[in-house]
């Protein structure tokens, strides 16, 4: 059987080869899937939107109704001023950002992000035709802004994820603005991936389009409301690069779920402390997972954001981890420079992490 090189070339997510093979009484700390339930509003918005019969296809890009609560939703937070048209409803950020590489690349276009960085950034270039470029962050795990901007000479994208999946670290104003404002000068798009904005126990958050219309923002109900299996994402642009963008996902979806879209129009239009409270749960648990494993003698930045630690540790350490029951996933997963580390989830409960802490404790 002959398949597509652009298939064969590709590896399996390392996260998921390493959720799926954990044993029946293991600690999984290796999704980036928050253990809380989906808020009771929102849940309630989607049963009412299936007791009233919404359940047909939506306008390609998203209901008004969800799309203006986006726009609000940027002015609101971000200080950002899309407007509705310039907004798609999508199928979860991942179906987002591959929209938008498959809009905006050409066969042997380079695409520059982090090394270590999200799993999905390069084999999606690669999938659009691109030509990945992993560009190591500097020793703190923050982008070294000067190697970052040479490795932007002649590349059409660069892809910014703060707070990082998979270090949890922050990205300064400066870093932000110097390589939106770099990239303008180069020719070069940004694809700006927010998802965890609301999640920074340190700093603040910058969104990227504040200091260029050379940027693409995606974003998600996923992490921010609980709403991973829903399937609910954004993508913000310039109505030009929006338009094309559209094309791909017209012809590969359609449209996103139409319940959860009115799910996530709850979400946006409704109480955010909520949020706030998952927010102060993971930073608790944060301290707690970090404390417990400096006490052991792992020697790493404490991050400011997201709910991940990435731990410098040795190959015999990872496997005596994982044959323990606490499931983390090798820093390989996320490139080259991961080589020597492990990510650590933290959004699981205090009771799971205090177990995990033991283990760990038992075998390290």
């Amino acid at each position: 059987m002959k398949f597509a090189d652009r298939v064969t070339n590709l590896e399996i997510s390392g996260i998921r080869k390493i959720f799926e093979a954990a044993g029946p009484d293991a600690i999984s700390l290796a999704l980036g899937q928050p253990d809380f339930d989906t808020p009771v509003h929102i849940k309630e918005a989607a049963i009412q939107a299936i007791r009233d019969g919404k359940t047909g296809y939506t306008q390609n890009s998203g209901i008004p109704e969800l799309r203006e609560a986006i726009s609000q939703k940027f002015r609101r937070e971000n200080n950002l001023n899309y407007t509705s048209s310039e907004i798609i409803v999508c199928a979860g950020a991942s179906e987002a950002l591959n929209i938008a590489m498959q809009a905006l690349v050409n066969p042997g276009d380079r695409v520059v992000y982090t090394d270590p960085g999200f799993v999905s950034y390069g084999a999606l270039a690669e999938l659009a035709g691109g030509v990945p470029v992993p560009v190591p962050l500097g020793k703190d795990l923050k982008i070294d802004l000067d190697q970052t901007c040479e490795a932007m000479d002649g590349t059409r994208l660069i892809v910014l994820n703060s707070p990082s999946n998979p270090t949890g670290m922050v990205e300064s104003e400066e870093t932000i603005r110097g390589i939106v404002e770099f990239a303008d000068d180069q020719g070069t798009l940004v694809i700006s991936d927010e998802v965890y904005e609301h999640f920074i126990y340190g700093g603040k958050h910058y969104s990227a389009a504040l200091y260029g219309d050379n940027v693409i923002t995606i974003n998600a109900t996923s992490k921010t409301y609980a709403m991973t299996g829903w399937r609910l994402g954004l993508l913000a642009a310039p109505f030009e690069i929006v338009e094309e963008c559209l094309k791909v996902h017209q012809y590969t979806i359609a449209c996103a779920s139409s319940i959860s879209q009115y799910a996530a129009l709850a979400a946006y239009n409704g109480d955010q402390g909520v949020v706030r409270a998952m927010r102060d749960e993971y930073h608790a648990r944060r301290d707690l997972m970090a404390g417990g494993l400096k006490e052991m003698g792992f020697d790493f930045t404490v991050p400011e954001g997201a709910f991940y630690l990435f731990v410098p540790m040795t190959a015999e350490q990872l496997e005596a981890i994982i044959s323990a029951g606490v499931i983390i996933v090798p820093g390989t997963a996320f490139g080259a420079q991961g080589t020597g580390f492990a990510r650590i989830s933290y959004a699981a409960s205090q009771d799971a992490l205090k177990e995990a802490l033991n283990r760990i404790r038992n075998v390290v």
